[in-house]
């Protein structure tokens, strides 16, 4: 009976994806709805995933030999209009501050919605010589966008990311650090959100507003939907010649330097959740799970259960295990129910004919699967095990993913790939127009070219096709 409870408390995965999405975020205790409207409260058990995404992220800027700064999140708005792609691009979304201190301010500031503006002029303040290139920086922050439709991590009107800001000398440096960046986004998400992802160059139209060039990382939802995780952009000397961020080179001349920005936010929680989620709630990636694995005892007051598992927990803790002991009031049930929905990889059950056998059982929340483990073999048993589901759990997603990406030759195939969650290759002339009216026609946008690949008529016009592109209808 308490499975049936349990199951009715969320919407069912395969019917109302949607109504989905937003019992697992509620129900889970990932956030909750902040007092003002489109903004979201991220609480302890959501937050500690970020938490985990954060610490593995920037040991890798910092491998890559990025340093960490901070910058204010009040903007001149005259900051804005120096790069006029730029405050065209983000003018619907802007929050602006006009008033403070009881009195209307000389010039209106604006809360940060992305950063390129207020890094272009501190760099035009610290760059002298070549000799200061190439400036890598990145900074953890929150950013105000105000969006019209919201949904917890994946729009809201204030959420968190990190946005990495670099200067160089050349134009190549810039774009080496572009795709190496992109790169960094993609082993990560591969390797530790267990998320294969689609890498490439955006079209005009779905590129940054400032940027020379936009390459964006897309990943495949379990409704076939694309959720764009992170960009990574080469912004040229757009922003280096809107910010006079200049530079004294070996021979003598004053150059622009150009420069970069790349990003990801806690849109990629939103991710973890779609592209893993089940019908019973969350499943967790152990690299990013709060909880790695749960210890349930069965029977806990009969005695010796809540010792031997006390002492399991120790030998977990030990070996640098996040495990959870729950030894509350509550039925095994219940537990499992609650574990399972939470999403936490690994549970292990001991009870007493458990401990006479000398084993325990341990439940793999991704295939639902129990085995048996010699409790003398846990310690390092676990970590085997932990490294086994991140791995098959990658593998899944990537079987998944590539038996869902179809080719199509006109618009009524890719309006019924898209239709049927897929992912369409298509080829594109380039044109806009067909870009706009594929849109219109199926909904579908073009997530990210496929330069590898190429194509002989666009799925669109049928006059010769300069692209192979990704379209999908996305987040």
């Amino acid at each position: 009976m308490a499975k049936e409870t349990f199951v009715e408390q969320i919407a069912d995965i395969d019917s109302d994806f949607p109504q989905w999405y937003t019992d697992v975020v509620l129900k889970t205790g990932l956030v909750d709805y902040g007092p003002v409207k489109g903004t979201m409260v991220i609480r302890p058990y959501g937050y500690a995933i970020w938490e985990n995404i954060q610490s593995e992220m920037d040991r890798r800027f910092k491998q890559t030999g990025h340093s960490n700064a901070y910058f204010p999140m009040l903007i001149p708005m005259s900051f804005f209009t120096k790069e006029a792609e730029h405050v065209e691009g983000f003018a619907p979304e802007v929050a602006v501050v006009t008033h403070a201190g009881g009195e209307e301010l000389p010039e209106p500031l604006v809360l940060r919605p992305t950063s390129e503006t207020v890094f272009g002029n501190m760099y035009s303040k610290w760059l002298q010589s070549y000799r200061d290139l190439p400036i890598l920086i990145n900074q953890w922050a929150n950013v105000v966008r105000w969006e019209k439709t919201t949904r917890p991590f994946l729009r809201t009107s204030e959420f968190l990311w990190q946005e990495g800001h670099t200067a160089h000398a050349t134009e190549e440096e810039a774009m080496e650090e572009t795709m190496k960046m992109l790169g960094v986004y993609r082993e990560f998400a591969e390797n530790c959100l267990a998320i294969p992802v689609i890498c490439g160059r955006k079209t005009e139209k779905e590129k940054f507003a400032g940027a020379v060039a936009t390459f964006g990382m897309e990943a495949m939802m379990k409704d076939g939907k694309s959720l764009q995780a992170g960009t990574s952009h080469y912004l040229g000397q757009n922003f280096a010649k809107a910010f006079d961020i200049k530079f004294l080179d070996k021979d003598g001349a004053l150059k622009y330097a150009y420069t970069t920005s790349w990003g990801t936010s806690t849109r990629m929680i939103g991710a973890l959740i779609m592209a893993h989620g089940d019908k019973r709630g969350l499943v967790l990636p152990p690299v990013v799970a709060p909880v790695q694995v749960v210890i349930v005892p069965i029977a806990a007051k009969k005695e010796g259960v809540t010792e031997v598992c006390r002492d399991v927990y120790a030998q977990l803790c030990a070996v640098g295990i996040r495990v959870k002991l729950d030894d509350s009031d509550n039925s095994p049930g219940w537990k499992f129910n609650e574990w399972e929905m939470k999403g936490v990889p690994l549970r292990i059950e001991i009870g007493p004919r458990d401990i006479q056998a000398g084993v325990s059982l341990v439940f793999r929340r991704d295939t639902l699967e129990k085995t048996q483990i010699p409790l003398a073999s846990l310690a390092s048993a676990v970590p085997a095990l932990l490294e086994k589901v991140q791995r098959e759990m990658l593998e899944n997603a990537r079987v998944r993913r590539d038996g869902r990406i179809v080719r199509a030759e006109n618009l009524e195939e890719l309006l019924d790939g898209v239709e049927g969650g897929n992912f369409v290759k298509a080829g594109w002339c380039g044109d806009r127009a067909c870009e706009d009216r594929i849109k219109a026609e199926t909904a579908a946008t073009a997530r990210v070219l496929d330069e590898d690949e190429k194509s002989e008529r666009c799925v669109c016009c049928g006059k010769k096709a300069i692209n192979t592109v990704y379209f999908a209808r996305a987040y």
